[in-house]
Protein backbone atom coordinates (compact mmCIF):
# COMPACT_ATOMS: atom_id res chain seq x y z
CA UNK A 1 0.00 0.00 0.00
CA UNK A 2 1.33 3.44 -0.23
CA UNK A 3 2.12 5.98 1.74
CA UNK A 4 -1.32 6.61 4.24
CA UNK A 5 -3.93 8.78 2.33
CA UNK A 6 -5.08 10.54 5.48
CA UNK A 7 -1.82 12.08 6.37
CA UNK A 8 0.21 9.94 8.43
CA UNK A 9 3.72 9.71 8.53
CA UNK A 10 3.92 5.89 7.19
CA UNK A 11 1.95 3.52 5.07
CA UNK A 12 -0.79 2.04 6.31
CA UNK A 13 -1.10 4.04 8.75
CA UNK A 14 -4.47 3.98 9.85
CA UNK A 15 -3.71 0.11 10.56
CA UNK A 16 -1.05 1.14 13.00
CA UNK A 17 2.09 1.15 10.74
CA UNK A 18 1.79 -1.42 8.63
CA UNK A 19 3.44 -3.25 10.74
CA UNK A 20 2.77 -7.40 11.25
CA UNK A 21 3.22 -7.74 14.53
CA UNK A 22 1.00 -7.12 17.80
CA UNK A 23 2.39 -4.40 20.06
CA UNK A 24 0.61 -4.22 23.49
CA UNK A 25 2.27 -3.17 26.56
CA UNK A 26 0.85 -4.91 29.79
CA UNK A 27 -0.44 -1.63 31.30
CA UNK A 28 -2.27 -1.14 28.14
CA UNK A 29 -4.28 -4.62 27.73
CA UNK A 30 -5.27 -3.61 31.69
CA UNK A 31 -5.82 -0.78 30.71
CA UNK A 32 -8.40 -1.61 27.79
CA UNK A 33 -9.72 -4.23 29.71
CA UNK A 34 -11.04 -1.74 32.28
CA UNK A 35 -12.15 0.69 29.96
CA UNK A 36 -14.50 -2.11 27.97
CA UNK A 37 -16.00 -2.83 30.88
CA UNK A 38 -16.59 0.44 32.28
CA UNK A 39 -17.89 1.09 28.96
CA UNK A 40 -20.37 -1.75 29.09
CA UNK A 41 -21.46 -1.69 33.03
CA UNK A 42 -21.39 2.33 33.89
CA UNK A 43 -24.92 4.06 33.73
CA UNK A 44 -25.13 5.55 29.65
CA UNK A 45 -24.61 9.45 30.90
CA UNK A 46 -20.96 8.30 32.32
CA UNK A 47 -19.68 5.65 30.10
CA UNK A 48 -17.82 8.55 27.67
CA UNK A 49 -15.57 8.62 30.65
CA UNK A 50 -13.73 5.67 29.67
CA UNK A 51 -13.84 6.04 26.01
CA UNK A 52 -12.03 9.55 26.61
CA UNK A 53 -9.65 7.90 28.91
CA UNK A 54 -9.02 5.42 26.45
CA UNK A 55 -8.53 6.94 23.44
CA UNK A 56 -6.20 10.10 25.21
CA UNK A 57 -4.30 7.87 27.84
CA UNK A 58 -3.29 5.22 25.29
CA UNK A 59 -0.98 5.89 22.19
CA UNK A 60 -2.73 4.78 18.96
CA UNK A 61 0.26 2.62 17.91
CA UNK A 62 -0.96 -0.16 20.48
CA UNK A 63 -2.71 -2.74 18.69
CA UNK A 64 -3.35 -6.41 18.54
CA UNK A 65 -2.09 -8.16 15.05
CA UNK A 66 -5.37 -10.84 14.44
CA UNK A 67 -6.40 -12.31 10.93
CA UNK A 68 -4.19 -10.19 9.03
CA UNK A 69 -5.54 -6.79 10.22
CA UNK A 70 -4.31 -4.36 12.84
CA UNK A 71 -6.71 -3.98 15.61
CA UNK A 72 -5.30 -0.81 17.24
CA UNK A 73 -6.82 -0.20 21.20
CA UNK A 74 -9.33 2.82 20.66
CA UNK A 75 -10.91 0.69 17.56
CA UNK A 76 -11.65 -2.20 19.94
CA UNK A 77 -13.07 0.43 22.48
CA UNK A 78 -15.10 1.63 20.33
CA UNK A 79 -16.28 -1.78 18.66
CA UNK A 80 -17.28 -2.70 22.34
CA UNK A 81 -18.87 0.31 22.71
CA UNK A 82 -20.71 -0.09 19.74
CA UNK A 83 -21.98 -3.31 20.83
CA UNK A 84 -23.59 -1.68 23.93
CA UNK A 85 -25.04 0.82 21.32
CA UNK A 86 -27.02 -2.41 19.48
CA UNK A 87 -28.01 -3.76 22.86
CA UNK A 88 -29.28 -0.38 24.27
CA UNK A 89 -31.47 -0.04 20.67
CA UNK A 90 -33.41 -3.16 21.43
CA UNK A 91 -34.15 -2.49 25.29
CA UNK A 92 -35.05 1.50 24.98
CA UNK A 93 -37.96 2.86 23.74
CA UNK A 94 -35.95 6.31 23.51
CA UNK A 95 -34.06 7.55 20.48
CA UNK A 96 -30.75 6.80 20.65
CA UNK A 97 -29.35 10.36 18.83
CA UNK A 98 -30.68 13.63 20.51
CA UNK A 99 -32.11 15.53 18.08
CA UNK A 100 -33.00 12.56 16.11
CA UNK A 101 -30.95 11.76 12.72
CA UNK A 102 -30.32 15.18 11.52
CA UNK A 103 -28.81 17.23 8.26
CA UNK A 104 -25.36 17.13 10.17
CA UNK A 105 -25.26 13.45 10.74
CA UNK A 106 -26.42 12.85 6.85
CA UNK A 107 -23.93 14.57 5.90
CA UNK A 108 -20.56 12.91 7.86
CA UNK A 109 -22.00 9.54 7.10
CA UNK A 110 -22.09 10.30 3.38
CA UNK A 111 -18.80 11.82 3.44
CA UNK A 112 -17.62 8.99 5.31
CA UNK A 113 -19.05 6.56 2.95
CA UNK A 114 -18.14 8.39 -0.17
CA UNK A 115 -14.19 8.12 1.10
CA UNK A 116 -14.09 4.69 1.66
CA UNK A 117 -16.09 3.60 -1.58
CA UNK A 118 -13.41 6.24 -3.55
CA UNK A 119 -10.48 4.92 -1.89
CA UNK A 120 -11.69 1.12 -2.96
CA UNK A 121 -12.11 1.90 -6.25
CA UNK A 122 -8.42 3.84 -6.92
CA UNK A 123 -7.29 0.77 -5.26
CA UNK A 124 -8.75 -2.55 -6.73
CA UNK A 125 -7.25 -4.52 -3.82
CA UNK A 126 -8.51 -6.66 -1.19
CA UNK A 127 -6.54 -5.05 1.36
CA UNK A 128 -7.74 -2.02 0.04
CA UNK A 129 -11.08 -2.65 1.41
CA UNK A 130 -9.50 -4.14 4.87
CA UNK A 131 -7.98 -0.81 5.16
CA UNK A 132 -11.30 0.71 4.40
CA UNK A 133 -13.06 -1.17 7.00
CA UNK A 134 -10.68 0.02 9.76
CA UNK A 135 -11.48 3.63 8.77
CA UNK A 136 -15.08 3.27 8.97
CA UNK A 137 -14.60 1.54 12.48
CA UNK A 138 -13.37 4.27 13.53
CA UNK A 139 -14.77 6.82 11.71
CA UNK A 140 -18.55 6.29 11.44
CA UNK A 141 -18.56 3.90 14.55
CA UNK A 142 -16.30 6.84 16.90
CA UNK A 143 -18.82 9.56 15.36
CA UNK A 144 -22.03 8.08 15.89
CA UNK A 145 -20.54 6.48 19.48
CA UNK A 146 -20.08 9.81 20.76
CA UNK A 147 -23.23 11.18 19.61
CA UNK A 148 -25.27 7.86 21.52
CA UNK A 149 -23.09 8.89 24.49
CA UNK A 150 -23.65 12.69 24.62
CA UNK A 151 -27.92 13.29 24.49
CA UNK A 152 -27.72 17.02 26.93
CA UNK A 153 -26.06 19.46 28.75
CA UNK A 154 -25.28 17.34 31.55
CA UNK A 155 -23.51 15.10 28.89
CA UNK A 156 -21.66 17.88 27.39
CA UNK A 157 -20.36 18.94 30.82
CA UNK A 158 -19.12 15.74 32.07
CA UNK A 159 -17.26 15.44 28.76
CA UNK A 160 -15.84 18.63 29.07
CA UNK A 161 -14.77 17.80 32.56
CA UNK A 162 -13.02 14.29 31.57
CA UNK A 163 -11.38 16.76 28.63
CA UNK A 164 -10.14 18.89 31.29
CA UNK A 165 -8.42 16.28 33.44
CA UNK A 166 -7.00 14.90 30.34
CA UNK A 167 -5.42 18.08 28.91
CA UNK A 168 -3.78 18.30 32.24
CA UNK A 169 -2.36 15.22 32.42
CA UNK A 170 -0.57 15.39 29.01
CA UNK A 171 0.14 19.24 29.46
CA UNK A 172 2.40 17.36 32.25
CA UNK A 173 4.09 14.82 29.95
CA UNK A 174 4.39 17.26 26.84
CA UNK A 175 6.36 19.84 29.75
CA UNK A 176 8.61 16.69 30.46
CA UNK A 177 9.45 16.54 27.16
CA UNK A 178 10.94 19.69 27.11
CA UNK A 179 13.11 19.61 29.74
CA UNK A 180 13.91 15.38 29.43
CA UNK A 181 13.48 14.96 25.93
CA UNK A 182 11.89 11.54 26.30
CA UNK A 183 8.18 11.03 25.99
CA UNK A 184 6.47 8.90 28.96
CA UNK A 185 4.00 7.77 26.41
CA UNK A 186 6.78 6.39 24.29
CA UNK A 187 7.83 3.57 27.02
CA UNK A 188 4.88 1.97 26.39
CA UNK A 189 5.25 1.81 22.96
CA UNK A 190 3.09 2.99 19.44
CA UNK A 191 4.68 6.70 19.55
CA UNK A 192 7.86 8.12 19.12
CA UNK A 193 10.04 8.16 22.23
CA UNK A 194 12.42 10.82 21.72
CA UNK A 195 10.28 14.44 20.24
CA UNK A 196 11.11 15.77 17.16
CA UNK A 197 13.03 18.93 17.03
CA UNK A 198 12.70 21.41 13.98
CA UNK A 199 15.06 24.96 14.26
CA UNK A 200 16.30 24.10 17.79
CA UNK A 201 13.12 23.45 19.17
CA UNK A 202 11.12 20.68 20.61
CA UNK A 203 7.93 19.89 19.67
CA UNK A 204 6.15 17.66 22.21
CA UNK A 205 3.42 15.43 20.98
CA UNK A 206 2.35 13.52 24.20
CA UNK A 207 0.23 10.54 23.24
CA UNK A 208 -0.27 12.13 19.91
CA UNK A 209 1.18 11.04 16.35
CA UNK A 210 2.70 14.32 15.80
CA UNK A 211 3.12 17.71 17.67
CA UNK A 212 0.96 19.21 15.30
CA UNK A 213 -2.36 16.81 16.46
CA UNK A 214 -1.28 16.95 19.67
CA UNK A 215 -1.60 21.07 19.89
CA UNK A 216 -4.48 21.68 18.01
CA UNK A 217 -6.20 19.02 20.06
CA UNK A 218 -5.54 21.48 22.58
CA UNK A 219 -6.17 24.72 21.46
CA UNK A 220 -9.40 23.68 20.02
CA UNK A 221 -10.54 22.92 23.66
CA UNK A 222 -9.96 26.49 24.64
CA UNK A 223 -13.59 27.76 24.10
CA UNK A 224 -14.79 24.61 25.47
CA UNK A 225 -13.37 25.04 28.17
CA UNK A 226 -14.41 28.50 28.79
CA UNK A 227 -17.97 27.10 28.68
CA UNK A 228 -17.21 24.99 31.58
CA UNK A 229 -15.56 27.60 33.56
CA UNK A 230 -18.77 30.02 32.48
CA UNK A 231 -21.15 27.22 33.92
CA UNK A 232 -20.27 28.51 37.41
CA UNK A 233 -20.34 24.94 38.90
CA UNK A 234 -17.19 23.64 37.19
CA UNK A 235 -14.49 26.73 37.80
CA UNK A 236 -11.84 24.91 38.85
CA UNK A 237 -12.11 22.51 36.03
CA UNK A 238 -12.34 24.94 33.27
CA UNK A 239 -9.23 26.97 34.67
CA UNK A 240 -7.40 23.46 34.90
CA UNK A 241 -8.39 23.01 31.26
CA UNK A 242 -7.55 26.22 30.12
CA UNK A 243 -3.75 26.37 31.20
CA UNK A 244 -3.95 22.44 30.23
CA UNK A 245 -4.39 23.56 26.67
CA UNK A 246 -2.12 26.48 26.66
CA UNK A 247 0.24 24.49 28.14
CA UNK A 248 0.09 22.15 25.34
CA UNK A 249 -0.51 25.00 23.09
CA UNK A 250 3.01 26.07 23.33
CA UNK A 251 4.68 22.86 23.69
CA UNK A 252 4.41 21.69 20.19
CA UNK A 253 5.74 24.48 18.74
CA UNK A 254 3.42 24.43 15.94
CA UNK A 255 1.98 27.73 14.05
CA UNK A 256 -1.17 25.48 13.10
CA UNK A 257 -2.57 24.91 17.00
CA UNK A 258 -1.35 28.78 17.70
CA UNK A 259 -3.74 30.23 15.15
CA UNK A 260 -6.35 27.98 16.48
CA UNK A 261 -5.86 29.26 19.61
CA UNK A 262 -6.20 32.69 18.44
CA UNK A 263 -9.37 31.23 16.53
CA UNK A 264 -11.08 30.39 19.25
CA UNK A 265 -10.22 33.44 21.36
CA UNK A 266 -11.73 35.37 18.27
CA UNK A 267 -14.40 33.82 18.00
CA UNK A 268 -15.57 34.08 21.67
CA UNK A 269 -14.84 38.19 21.71
CA UNK A 270 -16.53 38.45 18.85
CA UNK A 271 -19.76 37.69 21.18
CA UNK A 272 -20.79 41.83 21.47
CA UNK A 273 -21.32 42.05 18.03
CA UNK A 274 -23.21 38.19 17.86
CA UNK A 275 -26.50 40.10 15.95
CA UNK A 276 -23.85 41.81 13.06
CA UNK A 277 -22.40 38.52 12.20
CA UNK A 278 -23.68 38.66 8.67
CA UNK A 279 -21.91 42.12 8.19
CA UNK A 280 -18.28 40.15 9.31
CA UNK A 281 -19.12 37.20 7.28
CA UNK A 282 -19.33 39.44 4.26
CA UNK A 283 -16.74 41.66 5.16
CA UNK A 284 -14.60 38.76 5.20
CA UNK A 285 -15.68 37.60 1.67
CA UNK A 286 -15.08 41.07 0.49
CA UNK A 287 -12.12 41.18 1.73
CA UNK A 288 -10.33 37.94 1.00
CA UNK A 289 -11.75 39.11 -2.90
CA UNK A 290 -9.53 42.36 -2.64
CA UNK A 291 -6.36 40.80 -1.28
CA UNK A 292 -6.74 38.29 -4.53
CA UNK A 293 -6.69 41.43 -6.74
CA UNK A 294 -3.99 42.85 -5.48
CA UNK A 295 -1.64 40.38 -4.42
CA UNK A 296 0.79 38.62 -6.99
CA UNK A 297 0.20 34.96 -5.73
CA UNK A 298 -3.18 33.86 -5.06
CA UNK A 299 -4.70 34.58 -2.12
CA UNK A 300 -4.18 31.50 -0.31
CA UNK A 301 -0.34 32.34 -0.38
CA UNK A 302 -1.38 33.92 2.67
CA UNK A 303 -0.58 30.94 4.47
CA UNK A 304 2.76 31.06 3.19
CA UNK A 305 3.63 34.43 4.97
CA UNK A 306 2.32 33.04 8.29
CA UNK A 307 5.22 32.09 11.19
CA UNK A 308 4.40 32.09 14.58
CA UNK A 309 7.64 29.72 16.22
CA UNK A 310 10.23 30.49 13.66
CA UNK A 311 10.41 27.09 12.10
CA UNK A 312 6.80 26.84 10.22
CA UNK A 313 6.09 24.79 6.84
CA UNK A 314 3.54 27.56 5.97
CA UNK A 315 4.70 27.55 2.51
CA UNK A 316 4.26 23.85 2.06
CA UNK A 317 0.56 24.39 3.21
CA UNK A 318 0.15 27.25 0.44
CA UNK A 319 1.54 25.09 -2.36
CA UNK A 320 -0.49 22.43 -0.96
CA UNK A 321 -4.11 23.90 -1.51
CA UNK A 322 -2.45 25.32 -4.92
CA UNK A 323 -1.36 21.87 -5.95
CA UNK A 324 -4.80 20.61 -5.22
CA UNK A 325 -6.54 23.24 -7.16
CA UNK A 326 -4.19 23.23 -10.01
CA UNK A 327 -4.57 19.80 -10.36
CA UNK A 328 -8.60 19.38 -9.97
CA UNK A 329 -8.80 17.63 -12.80
CA UNK A 330 -7.59 14.43 -11.00
CA UNK A 331 -9.42 14.02 -8.33
CA UNK A 332 -12.32 15.69 -8.60
CA UNK A 333 -14.55 12.38 -9.54
CA UNK A 334 -12.60 9.65 -6.82
CA UNK A 335 -9.65 11.38 -5.85
CA UNK A 336 -6.03 10.48 -6.52
CA UNK A 337 -3.10 8.45 -5.58
CA UNK A 338 -1.11 10.35 -7.21
CA UNK A 339 -0.73 13.86 -5.97
CA UNK A 340 2.84 12.67 -4.28
CA UNK A 341 3.96 13.63 -8.04
CA UNK A 342 2.37 17.60 -8.10
CA UNK A 343 5.13 18.12 -6.72
CA UNK A 344 8.05 18.27 -3.56
CA UNK A 345 6.06 16.85 -0.47
CA UNK A 346 2.67 16.68 -1.71
CA UNK A 347 2.12 13.63 -0.25
CA UNK A 348 1.86 15.12 3.06
CA UNK A 349 -2.00 15.83 3.45
CA UNK A 350 -1.63 18.36 6.26
CA UNK A 351 -5.11 20.06 5.09
CA UNK A 352 -8.12 18.48 6.20
CA UNK A 353 -10.16 20.11 3.10
CA UNK A 354 -7.46 19.06 0.99
CA UNK A 355 -7.35 15.46 2.63
CA UNK A 356 -11.06 14.55 2.17
CA UNK A 357 -10.29 15.83 -1.57
CA UNK A 358 -7.65 14.08 -2.46
CA UNK A 359 -9.64 10.90 -0.85
CA UNK A 360 -12.87 11.40 -1.60
CA UNK A 361 -13.36 13.63 -4.83
CA UNK A 362 -15.12 16.41 -4.90
CA UNK A 363 -18.46 15.11 -3.42
CA UNK A 364 -16.33 13.90 -0.29
CA UNK A 365 -15.33 17.74 0.01
CA UNK A 366 -18.72 19.23 -0.50
CA UNK A 367 -19.82 16.73 1.95
CA UNK A 368 -17.41 18.11 4.60
CA UNK A 369 -18.01 21.63 4.37
CA UNK A 370 -21.93 20.57 4.16
CA UNK A 371 -21.10 19.42 7.98
CA UNK A 372 -18.97 22.21 8.84
CA UNK A 373 -21.96 25.05 7.63
CA UNK A 374 -25.25 22.63 8.91
CA UNK A 375 -23.20 23.11 12.08
CA UNK A 376 -23.05 26.87 12.14
CA UNK A 377 -26.68 26.72 10.94
CA UNK A 378 -27.81 25.14 13.71
CA UNK A 379 -26.09 26.78 16.43
CA UNK A 380 -27.14 30.06 14.63
CA UNK A 381 -30.96 29.09 14.43
CA UNK A 382 -30.90 27.79 17.84
CA UNK A 383 -29.30 30.53 19.74
CA UNK A 384 -31.92 33.00 18.28
CA UNK A 385 -34.71 31.13 20.24
CA UNK A 386 -32.96 30.22 23.71
CA UNK A 387 -34.21 31.55 26.71
CA UNK A 388 -31.56 32.83 28.85
CA UNK A 389 -28.19 34.18 28.64
CA UNK A 390 -26.56 31.52 29.88
CA UNK A 391 -28.18 28.55 26.95
CA UNK A 392 -27.09 31.91 24.46
CA UNK A 393 -23.61 31.45 25.40
CA UNK A 394 -23.29 27.67 25.34
CA UNK A 395 -24.33 27.96 21.58
CA UNK A 396 -21.69 30.80 20.91
CA UNK A 397 -19.01 28.78 23.03
CA UNK A 398 -19.79 25.72 21.25
CA UNK A 399 -20.03 27.88 17.76
CA UNK A 400 -16.45 29.59 18.49
CA UNK A 401 -15.08 26.05 19.28
CA UNK A 402 -16.23 25.19 15.54
CA UNK A 403 -14.12 27.89 13.81
CA UNK A 404 -11.39 27.16 15.92
CA UNK A 405 -11.20 23.67 14.62
CA UNK A 406 -12.33 25.31 10.74
CA UNK A 407 -9.30 27.12 10.95
CA UNK A 408 -6.94 24.42 11.85
CA UNK A 409 -7.84 22.61 8.97
CA UNK A 410 -6.16 24.55 7.04
CA UNK A 411 -3.09 23.18 8.68
CA UNK A 412 -3.46 19.72 10.01
CA UNK A 413 -5.76 16.74 9.26
CA UNK A 414 -7.25 14.55 12.52
CA UNK A 415 -5.27 11.44 11.29
CA UNK A 416 -5.20 10.03 14.89
CA UNK A 417 -7.13 10.25 18.31
CA UNK A 418 -7.27 14.33 18.03
CA UNK A 419 -10.65 12.82 15.86
CA UNK A 420 -12.36 12.28 18.66
CA UNK A 421 -12.62 15.83 19.70
CA UNK A 422 -13.88 16.67 16.51
CA UNK A 423 -16.54 14.13 16.82
CA UNK A 424 -17.16 15.27 20.39
CA UNK A 425 -17.70 18.76 19.43
CA UNK A 426 -20.34 17.99 16.47
CA UNK A 427 -22.43 15.46 19.15
CA UNK A 428 -22.29 18.71 21.77
CA UNK A 429 -23.60 20.87 18.93
CA UNK A 430 -26.80 18.21 17.98
CA UNK A 431 -27.31 18.12 21.82
CA UNK A 432 -27.29 21.35 22.36
CA UNK A 433 -29.55 22.80 19.75
CA UNK A 434 -31.49 19.74 20.02
CA UNK A 435 -33.22 21.30 23.34
CA UNK A 436 -33.99 24.53 21.14
CA UNK A 437 -36.57 22.63 18.38
CA UNK A 438 -39.19 22.82 20.40
CA UNK A 439 -38.91 26.59 20.92
CA UNK A 440 -37.86 27.31 17.12
CA UNK A 441 -41.01 25.26 16.55
CA UNK A 442 -43.15 27.45 18.84
CA UNK A 443 -41.90 30.73 17.47
CA UNK A 444 -42.38 29.35 13.97
CA UNK A 445 -45.94 28.81 14.89
CA UNK A 446 -46.42 32.40 16.51
CA UNK A 447 -45.03 33.80 12.89
CA UNK A 448 -47.45 31.85 11.37
CA UNK A 449 -50.58 32.30 13.28
CA UNK A 450 -51.07 35.96 11.92
CA UNK A 451 -50.55 34.58 8.29
CA UNK A 452 -53.57 32.40 9.07
CA UNK A 453 -55.68 35.09 10.75
CA UNK A 454 -55.14 36.86 8.03
CA UNK A 455 -56.53 34.27 5.77
CA UNK A 456 -58.95 33.08 7.29
CA UNK A 457 -60.51 36.65 7.61
CA UNK A 458 -59.98 36.93 4.01
CA UNK A 459 -62.21 33.51 3.40
CA UNK A 460 -65.01 34.88 5.59
CA UNK A 461 -65.00 38.24 3.45
CA UNK A 462 -64.87 36.64 0.45
CA UNK A 463 -67.95 34.10 1.53
CA UNK A 464 -69.82 37.21 2.69
CA UNK A 465 -69.15 38.91 -0.43
CA UNK A 466 -70.39 36.11 -2.58
CA UNK A 467 -73.48 35.68 -0.18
Amino acid sequence: MPDNPYGGPGPDHIFGGGVAETLLHPAVLVGMLVAIILLWTLPRKYAMAPLLFGAFMIPLGQQIYLGGMHWQVLRIIILCGLLRVAVMKFTSRKGLLAGGFNAVDQAFLVCMLVQAACFALLYMQTQALVNQFGFLADYVGGYFLVRVLIRDEADIYLTLKCLAVITVVLAITMVREQMAQQNVFGLLGGVDPTPAIREGKIRSQGVFQHALTAGTFAATLLPLFFLLWYNGKSRVMGAAGMIGCTVMTICSNSSTPLLAYGAGLVGVCFWPIRKDMRRVRWGLVIGLVALNIVMKAPMWFIIAHIDLTGSSSGYHRAELVDQFLRHIGDWWLIGTKDAQNWGWDMWDQQNQFVNVGETGGLAALALLIAVISRSFAKIGKARKVVSGKRREWMLWFLGAALFANVVAFFGVNYFDQSRMTWFALLAMISAATAAAVPAQRAKASLEAQPEQEEAAGMETLSSQVLA
